[in-house]
This record gives structure tokens, C-alpha cells and sequence, in this order.
């Protein structure tokens, strides 16, 4: 608003606006003079043709004459009011031009003053203070995720090998679980009698399940 007042842009504004409303005036009023005159011309016409009708020639001339004198007055006006159209496409054209540049000037004006806000040296300050400030919070981090008391003296790789070792007392004990497993006792059987073969196919069943399940925990 400061800046507008400085160099006088509302009062250029208003000026135009105010040549803009003189020249719509002045184009009404030339419109209402033609139309005042091409009324003129009709009647000097009716008449022309009354003075005919009477055989008075001379009177129809004279009417025709004024209807030339009005006329050319009707084309003059129509070429002010072509002058007044231009003048005023013109005036519109200059203030549509003025409002772009104080628009652009404005806009030009804006960046500048962020940038002078703003420039690099201080992006790149910032830049390294946030890089800065990461580093810190990773090394704050790594230092509370690390062991502290009895857990920080444990050697790493002695807990391996100990893993080690019971994965491979496991493993021998899996490896001597069928031999170790007691047999199953043999019911004797009434002469005669076969033992039923839906139970003898389950026993198979199940010794074969347990060496499959060998199997795979070995090749594990």
C-alpha cells in the first residue's frame, strides 16, 4: 500500500477510470445526436414525397437537400464515434499493460526480498547443523543400545560355541532316540488267532514316521 502511494498508482488508476467514464459520456451523447438526425432525415424524406404528390418541386428539393446536410452530419458523428472506440480500446490496452508491469514489478520485488531472506551461505549452514544434529542422535543411540554391567564382559564368541554345542547334543541325542526306545512287549495270541493286520500296519506307520521326521531334522 506504502509503495502504491509512493509512485502514485491509485491516482494514475483513477485517472484512467475517470477518462474512461468521460469517453462512455461522450460516446452516449453522439449516439443520441445521430439518432436525432437520422429521425430528421426520415421526416425530410416524407415530406420530399407530401411536396411530390403536390407537383412542388422545388419544396421536395429543398427537403432533400436538408436530408444530405443530415446526413453527412449523422457520418461525421459515426466517425467521432469510431475516434472515441479506438481512444477507449487504447486506454484500456494501456491500463491492462500498467496493472501487468505493477504486477510483475510487485512479484520481481517479493522474490527478491525472500531471496535476500534467504541465501545460500545460511541454506548451507542450516544443511550442516541438521547433518550435524543426526550424527549426534545416531551416536546417542548406538550408545544406549549397547550392553552395559555383566552383559558387557559376556564373550561373543565363546556364546557361539557353546550354542554349538548343545545344537550337536541335540542333534546325538534325536540320532539315539529309536535305538534307545523300548520294545514294544508281544501279547501272545490264542492258537488259531492271527493278530488283527489294521494293527501291525499302524505300528509300521509310526516307525516310519519317526525316521522321516529324523530325516529332515538331520538334513536341517
Amino acid at each position: 500500500m506504502f509503495v502504491n502511494r509512493l509512485f502514485g498508482k491509485p491516482k494514475q488508476e483513477s485517472n484512467a477510470l475517470q477518462t474512461l467514464d468521460k469517453l462512455n459520456e461522450t460516446l452516449e451523447m453522439l449516439e443520441k445526436k445521430e439518432n436525432v438526425l437520422l429521425k430528421k432525415a426520415s421526416a425530410e424524406v416524407e415530406k420530399a414525397k407530401e411536396f411530390t404528390r403536390a407537383k412542388n418541386k422545388r419544396a421536395a428539393i429543398q427537403c432533400l437537400k436538408r436530408k444530405r446536410l443530415y446526413e453527412q452530419q449523422v457520418e461525421q458523428l459515426g466517425n467521432f464515434q469510431l475516434r472515441i472506440h479506438d481512444q477507449m480500446i487504447m486506454l484500456e490496452g494501456a491500463k491492462a499493460t500498467t496493472e501487468t508491469v505493477d504486477a510483475l514489478r510487485s512479484g520481481a520485488a517479493a522474490m527478491k526480498a525472500m531471496q535476500k531472506a534467504t541465501n545460500i551461505d545460511d541454506v548451507d549452514k542450516t544443511m550442516d547443523e541438521i547433518n550435524e544434529q543426526t550424527e549426534n542422535m545416531k551416536q546417542i543411540q548406538d550408545a544406549l543400545s549397547a550392553p552395559i554391567g555383566a552383559a558387557a564382559d559376556f564373550d561373543e564368541d565363546e556364546l557361539e560355541a557353546e550354542l554349538e554345542e548343545l545344537e550337536g547334543a541335540e542333534l546325538e541325542e534325536q540320532l539315539l532316540q529309536p535305538a534307545t526306545m523300548a520294545p514294544t512287549a508281544t501279547v501272545p495270541m490264542p492258537a488259531g488267532r492271527q493278530p488283527a493286520r489294521p494293527a501291525a500296519q499302524k505300528q509300521r506307520t509310526a516307525e516310519e514316521d519317526e525316521l522321516a521326521a529324523l530325516q529332515a531334522e538331520m538334513a536341517l
